[in-house]
């Protein structure tokens, strides 16, 4: 794996592998998960606003925050570690990476704003509900694309593969 990383990346990486041993921050990508916590918050907002339309709200509030920021403003016993580490993440990492979030974030405001409309031209529950389900699952399958980029596979997904979790 360290053979494809290539040769201006490798002393910063080995030298943070060391540093996140024993974190909850990968030594492999030295990625942690604790930033997909800010997109779990939206996922479980989407849940519940089919019940409770009027936390559109309060959804439309969320906006995207890149992995430093994330970091600076959590509560991750590491987190100071993960924003230093970020910037000696491998390239094959981080490109899919930043891909992927760059995707959730592109589709979550997509599909807030729709559904922001939705609720304001008073759709039936019913296809608010399908929205929001089919906008939860397109997220957390996004989400674990992250996830599994973070414990180090390097591929992102294909937007035609994004699409098909949508119906388009």
């Amino acid at each position: 794996m360290d053979g494809d990383i290539p040769p201006d990346e490798m002393a910063g990486y080995t030298e943070y592998q060391a540093k996140v041993a024993g974190t909850n921050i990968s030594g492999q990508t030295l990625l942690a998960t604790d930033y997909l916590n800010h997109f779990n918050e939206i996922v479980m907002l989407l849940d519940m606003l089919p019940d409770m339309p009027d936390m559109i709200e309060e959804c439309k509030m969320w906006q995207p925050k890149d992995y430093k920021a994330h970091f600076a403003d959590s509560t991750f016993s590491d987190k100071l570690l993960a924003i230093e580490a970020y910037d000696r993440v491998p390239s094959k990492f981080r490109r899919p990476f930043e891909e992927t979030v760059s995707q959730i974030n592109h589709l979550l405001l997509d599909g807030l704003d729709r559904l922001d409309h939705l609720i304001a031209e008073g759709a039936p529950t019913g296809q608010l509900q399908d929205s929001c389900r089919t906008l939860a699952r397109a997220a957390q399958v996004l989400m674990d694309c992250a996830s599994a980029i973070i414990h180090g596979s390097d591929r992102a997904m294909a937007q035609a593969e994004i699409d098909g979790l949508l119906g388009r």
